[in-house]
């Protein structure tokens, strides 16, 4: 399946009365690294409480030490304080870079916003060099755009 294609998949997987929000997004999670050939891992992290840190929920790959990330620390934690997207093509030249896995090799994060305000995000490691386009961020964005939905109920 290509992007276009997951996007309805997505909006079923949410609409799904008999799944709490973390089986949701875990099936979400599993469908993305599933059926998209560079997406090896796939998680969603939301903001912790009141702290400023972000804590992993749902995800598909292999286990990460990495559950709880501070704000403006590697990827994930720099989208907490930014609230942009932000894609990189090669985990080896970015300085402020938590590596996950010695496999991963580029990473794209997209922020998470309900009424406007930023308390989550998607990300997605590749264990492939820049495979990321503005495709992917368009449909990241979708993805969060719906979930986003499901929150705000």
């Amino acid at each position: 399946m290509n992007l276009e294609e997951l996007k309805p998949v997505v909006s079923k997987i949410l609409e799904k009365e008999k799944l709490n929000v973390e089986e949701k997004l875990e099936e979400i999670c599993n469908l993305l690294r599933d059926n998209i050939s560079y997406y090896n891992w796939v998680g969603f992290y939301f903001k912790n409480g009141d702290k400023n840190e972000l804590k992993l929920s749902s995800y598909a790959g292999e286990p990460t030490d990495h559950t709880i990330i501070p704000f403006g620390k590697g990827i994930c934690g720099q989208v907490a304080e930014s609230n942009s997207n932000f894609v990189v093509p090669d985990v080896k030249a970015q300085d402020n870079y938590i590596a996950c896995s010695i496999t991963v090799k580029a990473e794209i994060v997209v922020p998470l916003f309900v009424n406007g305000e930023n308390i989550g995000q998607i990300d997605i490691d590749s264990n492939t060099i820049d495979p990321f386009t503005e495709k992917d961020e368009e449909f990241l964005e979708f993805v969060n755009a719906e979930v986003a939905k499901v929150l705000e109920k």
